[in-house]
């Protein structure tokens, strides 16, 4: 599938988070979270992990292989492409997706469809275990949770990744009868967003490759396209200096490496390889301006898009993951005082976010960007610069900082306890960022053990001087999409609302109001119990109390630092008139918002800051639910 992934949503104005699950964000914050200056460890290099065995094999492909019981006999088999639609020629546009869909087409050992019927009669179904994704600067193919009981079966995944390297068939009727199938894709992909990033991509990214590929290609070129084309592209990127094998799973590791290099090691390197350019965007000083609208965009937004050149050469060294580090906390504090501008009674905008982050490989981005209600973009837009003046001329405030710290460090805590249940896909996610992007591949043992020295000690003045850079006037882009009929923006109107705000001399620092008081100020005393009831079915208890409440409790480990409850009555909105019907089903939504006692929502967040606690409620039409996770010490 085509896949134009980037790490900020220009069209909406915040940055992806996504798709990724839990353990792999968790994952994430600590690769960030690990120096300071001053620690002494900044200049040296950081360890691949020693649980991955990897190397590089004499025609320069590259193979990562990890041993992994999560879950138990499944392994995943990955082959990453550093190639993408951004190596397309013009008469090419289109063809690195296209290519994609013509690997399941037939290999030479797997025949036209051979792959999927392969797979499939092993249980793994093709668009959910057996898939794969074009970007522009990647492919990546994945046959996911494959049994590992049948040795057989684990050798036809690598024999399938071996063909996908380099033994396509591209076999003239097949790629006819492909166009078909991609030309509807080509169609549906064309939505508001699609078609909005048609008008402010060649903006962004003006003069630059980025604005001339959105993956999909062009449909006259796919159609048309003759197929030594396609041939072409295959033969000049699909090689072995440009390509990685990662095997994650219940595998013997050191007996898929030998596996990998007797499969592998023959597959011939391309004489006389074309450089695999890393594209750049040309910097300007003046601030560009692009109108994207659709008729059927639901909402307006605006956003000033400062791009970031990365030119870092020192992601090995310990000193980047410290640069990671700052930017998150930066990232989380702005995101709290944005959050309290939403809790008002009549905010002045539908959403809002600053944020600093990836946009393409090799380029960051500093994004200032709201969701403005209908014709109110002038309030959206002025709201979020001053919020963005504010941080800028005042930076943050110490118990700021000690609440995404404490947030930090709890939630590390828990995925720590919780190591051994990381899953095959999250470890292939590391591997794939280490080959495409030079990022870190460290041990998560090691990355806990160092953040929890080292994160006590950053502070807000360090942040906001390594946040300077964000704020330069260079390589801005103001940014505005929404409906067509509505009134937007115009570069003028953007310019002169930016020299409102920067010269407004009654922008005060933020005020971080906190009830300084337990949220449970006393001991808790339950009542007695009556009576214990085994339940043998669940190897669990029943417990009767005095007051009549029903307890079940169960220990189970598999989560180890993990409590939930579930609490259930009978009722719900099917007691209540036609009248009140209405308040009923919707009292649930207003609860979860209010907070709790003396705590609104703003200051209930701010008391559960580094608390591993979640709580809703909802009411059903003949029960009332109330649902609550924690860890045992919170």
């Amino acid at each position: 599938m085509a896949d134009s992934r980037n790490n900020i949503d220009i069209l909406h104005g915040c940055f992806n988070t996504e798709k990724k699950k839990m353990r792999r964000i968790l994952f994430s914050v600590l690769l960030v979270a690990l120096t300071v200056s001053g620690c002494g460890r900044d200049n040296k290099k950081i360890p691949v992990s020693d649980k991955i065995l990897t190397g590089k094999l004499s025609n320069g492909l590259t193979y990562y292989v990890r041993h992994n019981e999560e879950p138990k006999d499944r392994a995943s088999f990955y082959i990453i492409q550093n190639v993408g639609a951004i190596l397309e020629n013009d008469d090419q546009n289109g063809l690195a997706h296209f290519l994609e869909h013509m690997a399941f087409q037939g290999t030479d050992n797997f025949p036209g469809k051979g792959i999927i019927k392969t797979l499939e009669r092993h249980g793994v179904s093709f668009g959910g275990n057996l898939n794969a994704y074009t970007a522009k600067n990647e492919t990546v193919y994945n046959i996911s949770s494959v049994p590992t009981t049948d040795v057989t079966l684990v050798d036809t995944c690598l024999m399938i990744l071996h063909d996908w390297s380099h033994y396509l068939t591209l076999a003239e009727e097949e790629i006819d009868s492909e166009r078909g199938v991609i030309s509807e894709e080509w169609r549906t992909r064309r939505n508001p967003s699609f078609r909005i990033g048609l008008q402010i991509n060649p903006v962004i990214y003006k003069d630059s490759q980025y604005a001339k590929r959105d993956v999909i290609g062009d449909l006259n070129i796919i159609n048309t396209f003759k197929p030594q084309s396609l041939r072409d592209f295959y033969h000049d990127w699909y090689r072995t200096d440009l390509q990685a094998i990662a095997v994650v799973g219940d595998v013997d590791a050191e007996k898929t490496v030998e596996k990998i290099k007797t499969m592998f090691e023959p597959i011939p390197a391309v004489e006389n390889p074309k450089e695999r350019i890393e594209y750049g965007i040309p910097e300007h000083d003046e601030m560009y301006y692009a109108l994207g609208t659709d008729k059927e965009a639901t909402a307006s937004n605006v956003q000033i898009l400062t791009i970031i050149p990365d030119k870092r050469t020192d992601k090995d060294k310990f000193s980047y993951l410290r640069e990671g580090l700052l930017s998150s906390f930066f990232n989380s504090m702005i995101a709290n005082r944005l959050s309290e501008i939403m809790q008002q009674s009549d905010p002045p905008y539908l959403g809002g976010s600053i944020k600093y982050g990836g946009l393409v490989r090799n380029y960051a981005a500093y994004s200032c960007s709201a969701t403005a209600k209908p014709n109110e973009e002038t309030e959206a837009l002025k709201t979020i610069l001053t919020e963005n003046e504010r941080v800028k001329r005042y930076g943050f405030s110490d118990s700021e900082l000690e609440r995404v710290k404490a947030t930090l460090l709890s939630a590390m805590e828990s995925s720590y306890k919780q190591r051994d249940k990381f899953s095959n896909e999250s470890f292939v996610s590391d591997i794939k960022d280490h080959f495409l992007l030079r990022e870190p591949l460290l041990e998560y043992e090691d990355y806990y053990d160092y953040a929890t020295k080292v994160i006590p000690k950053i502070t807000v003045k360090e942040i906001m001087e390594y946040a300077k850079p964000w704020f330069a006037k260079k390589n801005q882009v103001a940014v505005i999409t929404g409906p067509d009929d509505v009134t937007h923006l115009t570069e003028d109107e953007v310019r002169g609302i930016i020299n409102v705000v920067e010269g407004d001399n009654s922008i005060l620092p933020f005020e971080d109001e906190f009830i300084g008081q337990e949220l449970v100020p006393e001991n808790l005393k339950g009542p007695k119990v009556k009576e214990v009831i085994p339940v043998d079915l669940f190897d669990a208890e029943e417990w009767i109390l005095e007051n009549g409440i029903k307890v079940v409790y169960k220990k189970a480990d598999y989560e180890k630092d993990n409590v939930s409850l579930y609490a259930h009555s009978y009722g719900g909105t099917s007691l209540y008139g036609v009248k009140d019907l209405p308040n009923a089903e919707n009292a649930a939504v207003f609860t979860n918002a209010y907070g709790a006692g003396e705590f609104n929502s703003i200051a209930l967040g701010k008391a559960l800051a580094g608390k591993m606690v979640s709580c809703s409620t909802t009411i059903g039409t003949d029960n009332e639910v109330i649902t609550a996770s924690s860890t045992p010490q919170d």
